[in-house]
């Protein structure tokens, strides 16, 4: 929706927020347990509902109704989408523990972190996505050139980043895994 909304419709959605909220929130609350998800859901249900605030309270639909149904709709596949991991860890178990980046790892991404971002992405997209300068010229929408800019000036900042550091990082198989 476009335009400015009339002093009388954020009024009215005030007092429909007031008036609605709370409660919605306490039936939500009963029904999946979880005081945090049912104000989640009710929020964004009112969310939706201020985006076509206009057309919900035109006099030919219940915008009160359509919240509350917005809400429980959310809830439910909020309550099934938890029901499914619920399946899948009895199924499958708990995951793996991640293994903690390597020394490697965290070298390369506290030097990255100091380029510009513009470097960064080109040397990422690059060596460690494996994409032709072009391709890579392409994603960013710039000339080749300047992608061959981007990676010239951040490796030879990474290598005055990594000076003391005795291996290649970007090299490393854990990084093209």
């Amino acid at each position: 929706m476009t335009g400015r909304r009339s002093v009388s419709a954020v009024t009215d959605f005030d007092q429909v927020y007031a008036a609605t909220a709370p409660r919605l929130v306490g039936q939500l609350y009963l029904v999946i347990g979880d005081l945090a998800e049912a104000q989640d859901c009710v929020q964004e249900a009112f969310a939706r509902a201020w985006l076509r605030w206009d057309s919900l309270t035109d006099g030919r639909g219940d915008p009160v109704g359509w919240v509350k149904t917005t809400a429980y709709r959310l809830a439910i596949s909020h309550w099934r989408h938890w029901k499914a991991g619920v399946k899948a860890l009895r199924k499958h178990g708990v995951p793996p523990d991640a293994p903690a980046p390597s020394a490697d790892a965290v070298a390369l991404r506290d030097a990255l972190a100091q380029l510009p971002k513009a470097q960064r992405v080109a040397l990422v997209l690059h060596h460690l996505n494996d994409m032709r300068v072009e391709d890579v010229a392409r994603e960013l929408r710039v000339p080749p050139g300047t992608v061959k800019a981007r990676l010239s000036r951040g490796r030879a900042t990474l290598a005055v980043l990594l000076a003391d550091w005795h291996t290649d990082v970007l090299a490393t198989e854990e990084f093209h895994a």
